[in-house]
């Protein structure tokens, strides 16, 4: 007797195989089930980020408002915020590609394109204490909302104008 049928005369039926075969089960036909994974968007939490920490109150409705609008507007599922320096002073909004890792500037003041070498921190966006958390590394991924880039960088290099010497009266 092999253990299946042991099993079934001593009425242990639990233990035994009733799955018919693979060969026996009719092809499914109906809806596909399956949906190709989507990469979520963060755009709902960094539109937070900057309504209720980095942009909060009346007097900076104007430009929340236009960030907001760009970020309507455009086709990108991961935004990320520049901040000036650790005390996290808003600057600009940027997407990110996540093929070439580069980040394009798409409001605000900053750099046109951030490379990830040119990243001094990192930083991930909290809700709950509509607050912005250091996160130690350096590897920019999905998972981070907002970044500093080193001081130097910020030190653009325009041609002088002259300067005006005293009129004459």
């Amino acid at each position: 007797l092999s253990p299946g049928r042991l099993a079934a005369q001593n009425g242990d039926w639990e233990n035994t195989s009733t799955i018919s075969s693979p060969a026996s089960i009719p092809e499914y036909t109906g809806p596909k089930l399956y949906k190709e994974p989507s990469f979520k968007s963060n755009k709902f939490i960094i539109n937070n980020a900057i309504s209720r920490c980095c942009l909060a109150g009346k007097v900076n409705e104007p430009q929340k408002n236009k960030i907001v609008e760009e970020m309507e507007k455009s086709s990108a599922n991961h935004f990320l915020i520049l901040f000036r320096d650790a005390s996290c002073q808003f600057r600009a909004v940027y997407t990110m590609n996540p093929e070439t890792e580069e980040m394009v500037r798409l409001t605000g003041i900053g750099p046109r394109v951030i490379s990830p070498t040119m990243v001094e921190s990192i930083y991930k966006y909290s809700s709950d204490r509509k607050q912005f958390t250091v996160i130690p590394s350096k590897t920019m991924s999905m998972s981070v909302d907002a970044f500093t880039i080193p001081n130097h960088l910020w030190e653009r290099k325009r041609p002088g104008t002259p300067k005006k010497l005293g009129t004459p009266k």
